[in-house]
């Protein structure tokens, strides 16, 4: 029933040290840390476990190495769960349509939370993007529209860890299926019927009805995850 319990590595108890000082605020977005010489001094330690536990937190996303500069913690973590993610995407074998669901199922809790909490401002920054939207053919150009304007919403949820897992989501969906989303994008019909769906949700935010954002959102999703299968079979077909 228990298995033995095993000595904690050096650079773990690093690791340990650096998130418990960036949760007690002694450490801080875009700090500094110390050289490798001097942190293997205070810690009396050796360079190589500095080093080893540098790596790991490079790797979790925590820090990040910039050449002839040194470490420092990120300015940013929005990012931070898309390699963890993305990692278990590939070791698992998973497949696109698994990454549709989980994003629907997370953005429509998002978008309802966003109506309870949302700001004129972040209204406006919508709208803006619905407008300019409207002006544009180009796939890459109205891709990173459709990546604003999920991202408003989920900035707009006020939760960071909703935040980090939609971006990450958007962020394997652009890494692993992104011909995918333009094609759909900059087709007539899609294109129209997506700006119609999306002025929904807006509509629905501005009205602040949790209720009516998130079936909007869900008709949104649906409509676009099934367009998004269609493709992804008929590329399948083509290999």
């Amino acid at each position: 029933m228990f298995t033995p319990i095993k000595n904690t590595t050096i650079s773990q108890k690093v690791i340990e040290q650096i998130r418990t000082m960036l949760y007690e605020d002694q450490l801080g977005k875009g700090d500094k840390l110390p050289s490798e010489r001097q942190m293997a001094e205070s810690l009396e330690i050796s360079r190589s476990s500095v080093r080893e536990a540098l790596k790991e937190l490079e790797i979790m996303g925590l820090i990040v190495a910039k050449p002839g500069e040194g470490n420092f913690i990120k300015e940013n973590f929005d990012d931070i769960l898309f390699h963890p993610f993305s990692t278990i995407f590939l070791i698992k074998e998973s497949n696109p349509y698994e990454i549709l669901e989980l994003r629907k199922v997370i953005e429509k809790g998002s978008c309802a939370m966003a109506a309870e909490k949302i700001t004129d401002e972040e209204l406006e920054n919508i709208r803006k993007i619905l407008d300019e939207a409207k002006k544009y053919t180009d796939e890459k150009k109205l891709s990173e529209l459709d990546v604003s304007f999920h991202y408003e919403i989920a900035k707009a949820s006020k939760n960071f860890l909703l935040q980090s897992i939609l971006n990450t989501i958007s962020s394997i969906i652009e890494t692993f299926i992104t011909d995918v989303r333009k094609n759909i994008l900059v087709e007539p019909i899609h294109k129209k019927n997506i700006e119609n769906q999306h002025y929904k949700i807006y509509q629905a935010l501005k009205l602040r009805d949790s209720v009516l954002s998130e079936k909007a959102m869900e008709a949104h999703l649906d409509y676009v995850n099934l367009q998004m299968r269609k493709h992804i079979k008929l590329s399948e077909k083509n290999i």
